[in-house]
């Protein structure tokens, strides 16, 4: 063990880019003056490393979200791989953070990556501080200092953001931060900060942002010189032109998610007028990505969470809330234990359009076979399967076996954009995550709003079969299909039993048909599945939702703790456990889980 774990300066592995995970390395302050010394050297480094922060979110299996994704019951898997099957519920799972434990590579990389992020955007912008400038012109106006500014700021927004929402504390790393202060802990010559609350983190990552905001609308008039925005599409590789207003949408996207996800549990209080007024300045349309497997971005979950292999079924618990034929109901009221006795898989029927449809498997492999959409620049018909009953491979616990796969990406994981597989546009900010985080804002504001948050439910609810509008394929599902839901908070607002969707199960095993707000719920759910990072993860944390005793957050991975001279008796996990961290685990669910 080396104190050189904390080595979040990592500039000279950053500088070459691609799918495989970095080392990541303790450069020495002369290697920062050294990388950022000139002007191009300063800009072609700040232009990587949004394809570093994916790289650190999204770009390895060998991370939290496998873990989130099997604990919130997005996903199930039997597999060891990743901390899989030690992470399933309902087995008193805790996050060990022991030296050497298993999932301490898993657990260590978000928050390892996210720092360096931090790190360096921090040095870019103290080294213009300091005197650099990119530009031609004087370097307080000169629009391509400007930009790399609100660039950095963007970067270090996002990281602090994601540092917040999955650990329970993290330095703050700033352009201010000097070996000399008293925040300061020294690492090798570099000032890693003390550990501050993941509410300040989120403070912090807030007021980045909107740095970032102010500096990307500085007013035309006062601008000098050239190579203003839109940010080059080498620096965020996506079918969208980041012009001022484009990149600001999306800036306020991040704060909107942000906002509503750091909380650790519905009695947290939450700014929903700002995630409100966020949500309607957001993206207005579905951000995508281009992704590429040799340079970067890339999404190595994505295309493991994808049909037909042991890393990925879609447990009951939530896509059986769409179940019209009592099904669920059955399921439900099975003791956990006995649920897929005799190696059954959960089986449903649905109007839900997003859904296979069919009264039996037969019939609903024949309305959909995921080999469909394997043509690169497509979409898939519906966003799940029923897998060919050749392809059940049903082990571990019975709960966790279902005919259902989530493939909404499976032409991106198969073809890509028709080049070769996982290369070219991928979604990753839907439109409807926005849509139901302002509904939620809108609703937790009052029953005033009920039509309005309707209006926005009903958006992807109601919608039905017709062309994608970026990848132009025709006749695949665009949202439920669904009747609207109403204005009203009580159950008759998604209709009566057999037929409403979505049905809400109670802790006596008991389905009765959801209202309002459990209809936004399943939209966010059902529109967000595998979209990003842990979003029924982190949905389900602030609704009160995981099972109870999950983990609701992660420490501070023991290398830090150690780095910081803390003893193995001073370091700890979260979850249930002896010496594991307070007010860490989920009350449970009303849903009798």
């Amino acid at each position: 063990m080396t104190r050189k774990f904390l080595r979040f300066a990592a500039l000279a592995g950053a500088l070459t880019l691609g799918a495989c995970d970095l080392a990541i390395e303790n450069p020495t302050s002369g290697d920062t003056e050294r990388v950022l010394g000139s002007p191009a050297d300063a800009e072609n480094l700040i232009s990587t490393y949004f394809k570093r922060w994916h790289s650190g979110v999204y770009g390895s299996t060998g991370d939290l979200e496998g873990m989130a994704s099997v604990m919130s019951m997005m996903n199930y898997s039997s597999l060891a791989n990743n901390c899989l099957n030690n992470h399933a519920p309902f087995a008193n799972i805790a996050n060990g953070n022991s030296p050497g434990n298993v999932c301490a590579g898993e657990q260590s990389r978000l928050y390892q990556l996210m720092n360096e992020v931090t790190r360096v955007s921090s040095n870019f912008i103290k080294q213009m501080d300091d005197g650099l400038t990119i530009g031609s012109t004087a370097p307080a106006t000169d629009m391509r200092n400007i930009r790399a500014r609100a660039f950095a700021e963007f970067l270090r927004g996002i990281s602090l953001g994601y540092l917040a929402m999955m650990h329970d504390s993290s330095s703050v790393i700033s352009p201010k931060m000097v070996t000399t202060e008293p925040d300061c802990v020294d690492q090798g010559g570099v000032c890693s900060g003390a550990l501050r609350p993941y509410k300040e983190v989120m403070d912090s990552a807030y007021a980045a942002l909107d740095r970032a905001i102010l500096l990307t609308n500085t007013p035309a008039a006062t601008l000098t010189g050239t190579g203003g925005f839109p940010i080059p599409d080498g620096w965020l590789p996506s079918p969208t032109a980041w012009t001022t207003i484009e990149f600001t949408k999306l800036i306020r996207s991040y704060k909107a998610r942000f906002r509503a996800n750091v909380v650790r549990s519905g009695a947290e209080a939450i700014d929903w007028a700002a995630v409100v007024a966020d949500a309607q300045n957001g993206i207005t349309q579905d951000m995508y990505l281009t992704t590429s497997t040799t340079t970067g971005p890339s999404n190595s979950w994505r295309s493991q969470f994808d049909s037909y292999t042991t890393w990925h079924q879609m447990p009951a618990f939530i896509i059986g809330m769409a179940d019209q034929s009592g099904a669920y109901q059955s399921w439900i009221s099975t003791a956990l234990v006995d649920r897929g006795a005799g190696n059954n898989g959960f089986f449903m029927v649905t109007a839900d359009l997003r859904f296979p449809q069919g009264a039996t498997r037969a019939a609903q492999q024949a309305d959909f076979a995921v080999t469909s959409c394997e043509t690169g620049g497509t979409v898939c018909k519906r966003y799940f399967v029923n897998r060919p009953a050749a392809s059940d491979q049903f082990s571990g616990a019975g709960w966790g076996w279902s005919n259902y796969d989530h493939v909404r990406f499976h032409s991106w994981n198969t073809n890509g954009d028709a080049a070769s597989a996982r290369n070219g546009r991928t979604l990753s900010f839907t439109i409807a995550e926005l849509d139901m985080l302002q509904a939620e804002g809108l609703y937790k504001l009052g029953a005033a709003n009920d039509a309005a948050v309707a209006t926005l439910v009903n958006k992807t609810r109601t919608a039905t079969m017709g062309t994608h509008p970026i990848f132009l394929t025709a006749n695949v599902a665009r949202g439920g299909g669904l009747p609207g839901v109403l204005a009203a908070r009580n159950a008759t607002a998604t209709g009566t039993l057999p037929n409403c969707i979505p049905k809400i199960p109670n802790a006596a095993g008991v389905v009765s048909c959801g209202d309002l707000w459990e209809a936004l719920k399943y939209e966010k759910r059902i529109e967000t599945a595998y979209t990003h990072y842990a979003p029924w993860f982190l949905d389900a944390r602030r609704w009160d939702d995981l099972p109870k005793d999950t983990p609701l957050f992660w420490p501070v991975p023991y290398q830090d703790l150690q780095a910081r001279g803390r003893s193995v008796a001073q370091l700890y996990g979260t979850g249930p456990g002896s010496g594991n961290a307070a007010n860490s685990t989920a009350p449970g669910s009303a849903y009798g889980w």
